[in-house]
C-alpha cells in the first residue's frame, strides 16, 4: 500500500483548518499521515492540535514564527520525507478534499508513469471555488500537447506548472530536485517549484480528483491590481519571480519582465508611490537568490547509501 504524508500549512484559519482535517480523514485512501505545519498561530490552533484525536497518525510542526506559505511548505515537505512517506500531498488549510481526491489523484499519477514513463514529476487536482465553479487563481498550465494522455484513455492532462492546492508530489522528487525555497515566503513558491519539476517531463492534473478552494474571492491576480492593501504580497512575488528570471532564466527574460510590470502597473493606473516601491522590490531579484536545500535521509538511506 502506498503511503502518503498530507501536509497541511496553517495560519491563523482554525475554522477551516477543522474542515480540512475532516476531509482528510474521510478520503476513500486514507493518508499514511497528516502532517500540520502551525505557521506560530494565535488564534487557539495550537491548543486545538494538541487535544486533537484523529483516525489518522498526526504530526504537528509547530513553527516559532510564521514563515509563510513557501517556509511552512518547505518543512511539511521534508517531514514527510523523514517520516518516510512515499509520496506528499500539499495543500493549504482553506483547501477541502472530495472524499476520493487522494485515490484518483494516486491512481492518475500510475497511470501517467505508464505512458510517459517514470519521470513524471507530480500530480494535481481540479480546484473548484466554493460555488462549483473553476477557482480562477488555481488553473494549471498546460503542455501545448495536453490531451496527449487524454487521447490514450485516461483522465488526465499534462501540465508544466501548478498552484501548492492539492498536488502530489513522489519521494524520489524531493531526493532529485529538492523542497520549495523557504525563503520566497509567499506567492511563486509554487510556480518556481513545478516549472523547476517538469524541465524533463510533465506533470499531470488529474480531472476526476476535486478539491474545493474556500478563498475570498473567486477571481485571478495581476500586476495591474496592485493596492494599499496587497502591496506586501506583491513586493513577495515581484521579488520571487524577478531573481528567479534573472538567475536561472538570464538577463534578457529579466528585463522582460520589468517591462511586462511597467505595463501593467501604467494599465491599472498603479499609485506612483507604490509603482516605485514595486520596482524596488524588483531590483531585490537581483542578489536575492536563495539555494536548494534537500530533505534529510532517513537512517536506512544513509545505511544504503554507506553500503553502495
Amino acid at each position: 500500500m502506498v503511503m502518503v504524508a498530507a501536509v497541511v500549512v496553517t495560519f491563523n484559519r482554525l475554522d477551516k483548518l477543522r474542515t480540512v482535517l475532516t476531509s482528510l480523514q474521510a478520503q476513500t485512501l486514507p493518508p499514511a499521515w497528516i502532517v500540520v505545519v502551525d505557521n506560530a498561530s494565535t488564534d487557539g490552533t495550537g491548543d486545538y492540535l494538541a487535544t486533537l484525536e484523529t483516525s489518522v497518525p498526526l504530526k504537528v510542526v509547530s513553527m516559532p514564527e510564521n514563515l509563510g506559505g513557501a517556509g511552512g511548505f518547505s518543512r511539511g515537505m521534508a517531514e514527510g520525507y523523514t517520516l518516510g512517506a512515499d509520496h506528499v500531498w500539499i495543500m493549504d488549510d482553506d483547501c477541502y478534499p472530495r472524499p476520493e481526491a487522494l485515490e484518483r489523484l494516486v491512481d492518475g499519477l500510475d497511470s501517467a508513469v505508464d505512458e510517459l514513463g517514470p519521470d513524471v514529476p507530480f500530480a494535481c487536482s481540479v480546484v473548484t471555488f466554493t460555488d462549483g465553479t473553476i477557482c480562477e487563481m488555481n488553473n494549471p498550465v498546460p503542455t501545448w500537447d495536453w490531451g496527449r494522455l487524454l487521447v490514450r484513455g485516461q483522465r488526465n492532462v499534462m501540465v508544466t506548472a501548478c498552484s501548492f492546492v492539492s498536488v502530489l508530489v513522489p519521494r524520489w522528487v524531493l531526493a532529485e530536485h529538492g523542497l520549495p525555497y523557504a525563503e520566497y515566503f509567499i506567492w511563486f513558491d509554487d510556480r518556481e517549484y513545478t516549472l523547476r519539476l517538469t524541465r524533463q517531463c510533465p506533470g499531470v492534473q488529474v480531472l476526476d480528483s476535486e478539491v474545493v478552494h474556500d478563498m475570498g474571492d473567486n477571481k485571478g491576480v495581476n500586476f495591474s491590481m496592485v493596492s494599499t492593501d496587497n502591496a506586501w504580497k506583491f513586493a513577495y512575488g515581484i521579488r520571487n519571480e524577478a531573481s528567479w528570471l534573472l538567475h536561472h532564466g538570464g538577463l534578457l527574460k529579466f528585463l522582460e519582465f520589468g517591462a511586462r510590470l511597467a505595463v501593467n502597473f501604467r494599465g491599472g493606473r498603479v499609485p506612483w508611490r507604490l509603482r516605485l516601491q514595486m520596482f524596488r522590490q524588483y531590483a531585490k531579484g537581483i542578489r536575492f537568490n536563495p539555494p536548494i536545500r534537500y530533505p534529510e535521509p532517513t537512517p536506512a538511506e544513509l545505511t544504503d547509501r554507506r553500503r553502495t
